[in-house]
Order: structure tokens, then sequence, then C-alpha cells
């Protein structure tokens, strides 16, 4: 079983057509006066075209060490002497124009902070911008063409709905809550900080209004806050106590695929300045914070949308027509905000939040810019990143062909800005490329026109007219009869009218000149018809002709393109050539003066050998000098005690035996001072016979073996304070006797004699010295050790031997 037909999806209407014609965004230039006089300016304006930018100083020599100097084209430039009322007639005095009959408008405004956005948008006192003056040009122009009141209204989804003159004035009544007529005079006040913001003498007026159509104008006023939409003509519940922050918006597509704000507020108004007061109560609530480069820094962007709806009046020019005749179209002002870099404004906090938003938001707009021009410049069909951010995703439609679109870009000539400006006019100069289609114009009703005017001085020579009263309550005793009276006496003239008019015969005069007129526009038509019929052959052709350009105009543009890509890619390889080149020249340089600089450390570090070498040499010779001093000081020691020796001998020795000769003596050095002494002192042997020292006799038996063949033993002497280190790094000495104190019995049984002494060195390290001797049997049956101290790393007392003697 089918379903029914109500069941099934409504089909999508199509979209808008566009024509073929497109019209490039125009871009203009406007030039902030500088703050001071003495500070450095950075622009010049060189025609009424063309800026020029110099680079400040500090940013003037670039990589090649070149001045850099840069010229920019737009459709035109306003200098800093240009007047407000210049810049509207040329920029968009045509946006209202095209309003006016029927064609959508975007116009923002772009740059850094404190350019002079909000001037050239807003104005001051006395000097109106551009949206104070569009309201003012667009209500000169309808102002006697305007509908009452609610006649007009919004449907809340971006469109308009047409009610009759009663229901407009029951809702009239019941928002207004009106009682008593009003006063013309005392309809609306105009906030006196806003008074002065058009001139008289400055009004403008459009021309070829359509007077036989009934208009009426609807304002909205919103913010994009942190890529949050808000309504700034919401009015709000206030609470003291616990406001309640403002609700944000979102964004829909109406049945023509247009985007609009949904829920969004849209006021009625019916004169500029009632527009311009209901623009300014929403410009108190924007979101503005003081920066360390504007007082009142915007930190959202601002849209103020101006929607016209026009309707024609029917064939006696009376009332408007109830069908689908409602042409809507809307201009879009907006103030975009400013560019900023963190560091420069001091921001923290929420204010890095919003900048960081605003950079993000204008980085997209940008990058939809960048792709719609590669796609219109090469022929390709990338997808633009419109929903990225609610800026363009908002006026995604201009750019796909619903209206013309123009950019105000605002300068700052000061130094400080030349980095921040540089991208700005980038930017413009790569927006003045894309190009948006031309949209269609909308078609006429039909009806004669001038039937506004005429109707109106007929009702004025023929019928009496209705005196202007307003209905206050339905008891109105005095209003309604008066009203009855005169609408009664109309129609008893317009039915003698009539009568008149048949007696007269004028009807079949009316309907024989009708026909006549009927078979002539028959036999034209059949004639259009057959001229159609040559036109569709020769649009074909032309059409094939204006594809086969179209195609060699684009494959022009890739290969311009192309050509373009190759450019930039030698001048960053030329650029990449020079820096490398430059880099070598460095290195070389770096290079050389580090071999100059090994040099002079060479010479340096032998002149500082030569120096240590002779140092140590005089250490050497002084240790000797106190070694031998301290021999000296040891032999008159022994000489002392063979004296002592000798007198004992010769006080026992028997009569009759010779005494020896004398031994020469030297003569008794000085005493030794405490760092001479010798480290090991002479130890008496427990033999009764005498020691001997340095010149005793050592008895060699003949049976003793060579050395080559191992037999020597070792008295491997370590006293009990030693300590184990535990590396492996420990001497190992085979066929020894390990002994922790020398005695007679292990020295007559050993050749050589080791002892292992330890010390703790100035830096809390132990220092371990090995002193080296031999065993050497005396006469008197003693034995004597001549031994060597052998010096180990970390020592401090420097080369050479130390030479002792232990005496057993």
């Amino acid at each position: 079983m089918k379903s029914p037909a109500k069941s099934k999806t409504p089909r999508r209407p199509p979209l808008k057509k566009t024509s073929n014609q497109k019209d490039p965004v125009g871009v203009y230039c406007r030039v902030r006066p500088l703050g001071r006089e003495d500070e450095e300016c950075c622009i010049e304006v060189i025609s009424s075209s063309t800026i020029q930018l110099h680079a400040p100083e500090g940013f003037k020599v670039n990589r090649n060490g070149e001045y850099k100097e840069t010229q920019y084209s737009f459709k035109k430039v306003f200098g800093v002497l240009v007047s407000q009322t210049e810049l509207f007639e040329s920029v968009a005095k045509p946006l209202v124009d095209d309003l006016i009959h029927g064609r959508n408008g975007l116009l923002f405004t772009y740059g850094v902070t404190g350019s002079g956005k909000t001037f050239t948008m807003t104005g001051s006192p006395g000097l109106g911008g551009l949206l104070p003056r569009s309201l003012d040009m667009l209500f000169n122009s309808i102002g006697p063409f305007q509908a009452k009141r609610y006649v007009f209204k919004s449907d809340d989804k971006n469109g308009i709905e047409v009610q009759n003159e009663v229901d407009a004035l029951l809702e009239r009544q019941r928002r207004e809550n009106v009682c008593v007529p009003k006063v013309a005079s005392s309809r609306f006040k105009v906030d006196p900080e806003i008074a002065d913001m058009i001139k008289l003498a400055e009004a403008c007026k459009a021309d070829d209004v359509d007077e036989d159509s009934s208009y009426s104008v609807f304002v909205s006023y919103i913010e994009i806050y942190n890529n949050y939409i808000y309504d700034l003509l919401e009015e709000n519940q206030e609470d003291a106590i616990r406001p309640k922050p403002p609700q944000s918006k979102i964004l829909r597509e109406d049945q023509n695929h247009n985007m609009y704000v949904a829920g969004c507020m849209e006021v009625e108004v019916k004169s500029a300045e009632e527009a311009f007061q209901v623009f300014w109560k929403g410009q108190k609530r924007r979101k503005v914070a003081n920066t360390r480069l504007n007082r009142e820094s915007s930190r959202s962007h601002s849209v103020f949308i101006i929607k016209l709806a026009q309707a024609p009046l029917d064939a006696d020019g009376d009332s408007i027509l109830q069908k689908n005749q409602v042409a809507v179209s809307q201009l879009c002002l907006v103030d975009l905000a400013g560019s900023e870099r963190t560091g420069r404004t001091g921001a923290e906090g929420t204010r890095i939040r919003e900048a960081g938003n605003i950079n993000q938001s204008l980085l997209t707009l940008r990058t939809c810019i960048e792709i719609l021009r590669e796609n219109q410049m090469c022929g390709t069909n990338r997808m633009v990143p419109y929903r990225d951010s609610k800026v363009t995703h908002l006026f995604k439609n201009y750019f796909d062909g619903e209206g013309k679109v123009k950019m105000i870009v605002c300068v700052n000539p000061k130094a400080d800005d030349y980095e921040e400006t540089l991208l700005v006019m980038r930017f413009a100069e790569m927006t003045q490329e894309v190009e948006v289609a031309r949209p269609m114009d909308r078609p006429i009703c039909g009806f004669t026109p001038g039937r506004r005017n005429r109707n109106q001085a007929f009702k004025d020579e023929l019928l009496p007219p209705i005196p202007t009263a307003e209905v206050t309550d339905a008891h109105d005793d005095i209003t309604l009869p008066r009203l009855i009276e005169a609408l009664q006496n109309r129609h008893r003239i317009r039915q003698t009218m009539l009568e008149d008019y048949n007696k007269a015969g004028a009807s079949n005069t009316m309907t024989s000149l009708l026909q006549k007129l009927d078979s002539n526009i028959n036999s034209k038509e059949n004639y259009i018809h057959e001229q159609n019929g040559k036109l569709l052959e020769k649009d074909k052709i032309i059409q094939n002709n204006k594809a086969e350009i179209e195609r060699l105009e684009k494959k022009a543009k890739m290969l311009e393109h192309k050509i373009d890509i190759l450019q930039k890619t030698t001048k960053i390889y030329e650029d990449d050539k020079r820096s490398l080149q430059h880099e070598l020249e460095t290195g070389a340089q770096r290079l050389q003066r580090e071999l100059s600089e090994k040099r002079r450390m060479e010479q340096r570090m032998q002149g500082a050998v030569t120096d240590t070498q002779h140092k140590w040499e005089k250490e050497c010779e002084r240790r000797v000098n106190a070694m031998q001093q301290q021999m000296q000081n040891k032999l008159w020691v022994k000489d002392e005690k063979l004296k002592q020796l000798k007198a004992i001998v010769t006080e026992g020795k028997t009569p009759g035996r010779p005494e020896p000769p004398p031994r020469q003596t030297q003569p008794k050095p000085p005493p030794p001072r405490e760092e001479q002494r010798a480290p090991l002192p002479a130890k008496r042997s427990a033999s009764p016979s005498p020691t001997v020292g340095w010149t005793s006799t050592p008895v060699r038996p003949l049976h003793r073996r060579s050395r080559s063949a191992g037999g020597e033993k070792w008295v491997d002497h370590k006293p009990s304070s030693s300590l184990d280190l535990g590396t492996v790094l420990q001497p190992i000495i085979p066929n020894a006797i390990k002994v922790s104190a020398p005695n007679e019995k292990a020295l007559s049984k050993c050749d050589r004699y080791v002892l292992t002494h330890q010390e703790v060195a100035s830096d809390g390290e132990i220092q371990t010295q090995l002193i080296k001797g031999d065993v050497m049997k005396t006469r008197g049956g003693g034995q004597a050790c001549a031994v060597a101290m052998e010096m180990k790393a970390g020592s401090t007392m420097g080369p050479g031997l130390e030479h002792h003697c232990i005496t057993k």
C-alpha cells in the first residue's frame, strides 16, 4: 500500500541562480593621521590608488642588506584629509542604492587595533560614519513610501510576511498599548549624544526609487564574541543580585539557503534617528576593554544588519498585494575586531583568550579568501572552510554570489604597527583578486507603473479625502461615526461615477480597443518567437565560444600561477643560496679565528711548560740539597756514635795493642730542620754486635744464587696501621715473608726488603708509598738495609728518590 502524498518529504527548493558576470571584491584603504607629530611615519600615499610602506628604523635592512620598500594598490586610497562624506560617497552609497533596488551588500572594516575601524563605521559627534549616513540615505529615499508599522512582520525564519491593515492596527495597539492619540512631535526623542551625527546639509537620496511599492525597514545588531553569537538588542531580565548572562544564538539556513541568526531580535524602525538610537543602545552593550594600544578596544566582531522589505501595491495603488511578492534585501555593516599581539597589548587572563579568538577568526577569514582565490585562478574545487568560524559561516552566501562585497582596510602609519600593517596589506592585496558572482535582478510584478500617484490624484480630485483619525477604543463614539460617514460619502460618489461611465458606453469602446490590442500583441508575439529562435541559436554559438574562452583563460591563469610558483621557488632557492654562502663565509672566518687562537694557545702552553720545567728543576735541586744535608746529618750522628764506641773500645782494650788510626770526621753541621729529617729513623739491632752505617762492608757469601734465577726472598713489611684499599692494583710479591714489624729472624732469611707506608694527603685521599731496599749483612753479624722510596701517583713531593737506612 502506498503512503499518502502528504507524508512525503518535501523537496528542497533549488538554489538561487546567479549571473555569469562576476565583480571583484572592492578593497579600499584609509590612512589614519598620526597621534603625535614627532612619531615616525611608515606609510606614504603616492596616488589615489597606491600607497608605499617604508620600513622604520630597525627594520630597514633585510637579509640581502637592501632597503625594503613595498607598494600596494587598491580600488581607492583615502588619505588623512579625506572627510567622512567623501568616504561614504565612494564606498557605502552604491551599497545603499543596491539595497533599495533589492540587492544585498556586505561592507566590513579590517585592520590592526587602533587603526580607526570603529570611527570609520560609526563616527563621532559631528562626524557621522558610514552607518548613520547609510540609514539617513535609506530613509530619505523611501520615507514617503513606508508602510504602517506591523504591516510587514518577521516570521522568525529570515522571511517577511504581510498582514492586512486591521491585523496590523490590532497588533500595534496590543504592543504599544496606546490609549490616546500620539502627537507627532512627541513620537520619538533623540539621544543628545548622537543627535548631531548627521547634518542636514550632508543628506543624500537615492535615484529611481520604485514609488509603486511599499517599504519597511528592520534592523538587528549582533556581536561575535569568543566565536559565540550574542544579540545586543535582546532585553534580559535584570537581576541586581544574580544577573543572568546573555544566551548565545545559533546559525541556521533558511529555505533559500541563506544563513541567518536564529532567535535574533529584529526591530522595525521608521526613521534614521530611531534606527541609530537602536544601534546606539546595542553599541553600549558591546564587549570593549582597555588595553595598552587602545583605551576602548573592541573585543568582538559587531554586525549591524539593515533588512529592507518591499512589496508592490495592487492595481489600484491602495494596498499591498497579499501574495508571495515580498522582496527582502539586506545590508550588513561589519566592524571587525582588530588583530593584535599580546606582547604589545600587555593582555593577561581573559584578554589573552579574547585576543586568541579574534586572531583565530581573522585567520579563518584569510584562509577562506585564499582558497576562493585559488579555486578561481587555478580551476580547483577545494572546499572553503566557512564553518571554522562564525564570521565566515554567517557571510558565506555573499561570497557565493548573494550580493556585493566591499572592504575598507584601515591602517595606522606609526612605526610600531609596521609589521602587523604589512600582514594586513598582503591580505588586502590577495582579497582584491577574489571575484563574486553578480546576483540576478528580481522580476517586476507586471502592473502599470505610476499607479500610486495616479490613484492618489484621482482620489484628491473626485473623492473627498478620508479624515485623519485613529481609533483608540472600540467604544469611540466620535471617531467611528465620522469615518463611517466619510466612507459612505466616498462610496456614493463612486457608484455615481460608475453609472455615468456605463451610460456613456465607454465599456464597449474599451472592449473593442482591447481586442485590437490583443491581435497586435499576438502578431508581435509570433514575430518575437521567431526572433527568439534565432537568438537561441546565436546564444548557443556564443555560449560555446564563451566556454572555449573560459577554458583558455583558466589554462592561462593556471600557467601564470605555475610561473608565479616557479618564480617564488627560484627566489626562495636564491635566498637560501645567499644565506648558505653567508653562513659558509661566516664559518670560514670563525675557523680562521679558531686556528689563530689555537696557535696563540700553543705558544702560551709552550711558555707555561718551559716555566714549569724550570720551576721543577729548581725544586729538584732544592730537594737534592736538602737530602744531601740530611745525609750529612746522619753521617755526623754515626760519627759521633763511632767516637763513643771507639772510646768504649779504647777503655777496654788490652795494653800493648796498637790503637787504630783516628777517623777524620767532618765538622759538626748545624742541627737539622724538621722538614729535613728522615721519614724512617734508624733502628738499633737486637744483636749485641755494633751496627755499621754506609761505610760497613757487607759480607757476600760465595754460595748466594743469582737474582735472575728467582731465588730472591723478600721481607714484605706491612704495618698494622695500613688499610686494605680493595682494588685490583695491589702489589703482589712472590716468595715473600709478610711481617707487621721487621725482626732479625726474618731479615736473616731474605735478600730484599719492602715497606708499605700510607699517609693522608692534603686533599683527604690516602697516599701509599713502597719503600724498597737490599738486606746486607755486616761484619758484626747484623743486617743493614739500603732502601729507596718509590713515589706513587698523587704524591706532592715531586720526582726523585729518597734514600733511607734501616739497620737491624
